[in-house]
């Protein structure tokens, strides 16, 4: 469980994140949706401590944000941050076994290894391992990085809008591999996603933010309505429900 009590952050004098509390269930896909500049990236990075805590509190399970060492969070937390950068010449095989940095930390072992394999088969690239990532789709690339956070074999996962540039095969094929990891391997996956379709499809639980706070958290049937799409979005487009499942016009 990821417990945030009376968190903000500033930068200079503009306020990015306004006295937030939120509690973040263990197990299941949770989605950080709204408009820009809502606050959802800001706080997924100081939940992963990217950025240092002003004001408030994090906790992760049994550990304090900023008072535990970044070396036993690593072990419990990975995140695959919105801008990732990657040498373009590292094979997929290379680039996923960075994600083993916490444990080998530059001398990777057989365990290593075997886990390396591992996220390759769970995320389609067993057969492309050794493809240089400057030759692959954006797709497979997005695959790739997403695989290196799988690898580092934590508890939970933060990736920030992980389908930003992905084709609606790439973006489906990607939200069905982590909510199996989600259901069938007990991961917690917190993902920051701007299309809220894809929120109400996949997700457990959404959690809405509006002017760096939070405006709504529920199950998406619960709060994926016309008034909600209104109040937090400043947008009416219609929602419909087919099959059980919560769709948005578009």
């Amino acid at each position: 469980m990821i417990t945030i009590t009376d968190l903000s952050y500033s930068i200079g004098k503009t306020t990015i994140l306004d006295g937030i509390d939120l509690t973040l269930p263990k197990g299941g896909i949770t989605a950080l949706i709204g408009p820009n500049g809502a606050g959802k990236s800001t706080l997924l990075s100081l939940i992963a401590r990217l950025n240092p805590l002003q004001n408030g509190r994090i906790t992760v399970d049994d550990l304090t944000i900023g008072a535990c060492s970044n070396a036993v969070l690593a072990r419990k937390l990975a995140i695959l941050p919105q801008a990732s950068d990657t040498a373009p010449l590292l094979s997929i095989r290379e680039l996923v076994t960075f994600g083993r940095y916490p444990y080998h930390h530059g001398r990777p072992g057989a365990a290593d290894h075997e886990k390396v394999e591992q996220a390759l088969e769970t995320f389609g690239l067993a057969e492309l391992a050794d493809r240089r990532l400057d030759i692959l789709s954006g797709g497979q690339r997005q695959r790739a990085q997403v695989a290196m956070t799988y690898a580092q074999d934590t508890d939970y996962i933060l990736l920030d809008e992980p389908l930003n540039n992905l084709d609606i095969a790439a973006s489906r094929a990607l939200m069905g591999i982590l909510q199996d990891l989600a259901k069938a391997h007990g991961r917690t996956i917190v993902i920051v996603l701007h299309d809220i379709n894809y929120a109400a499809a996949y997700a457990d639980l959404i959690v809405a933010m509006k002017d760096g706070k939070i405006a709504q958290t529920g199950t998406p049937d619960a709060i994926v309505t016309d008034d909600f799409l209104r109040d937090v979005f400043d947008t009416d487009p219609k929602v419909h429900r087919i099959d059980g499942k919560v769709m948005v016009e578009v």
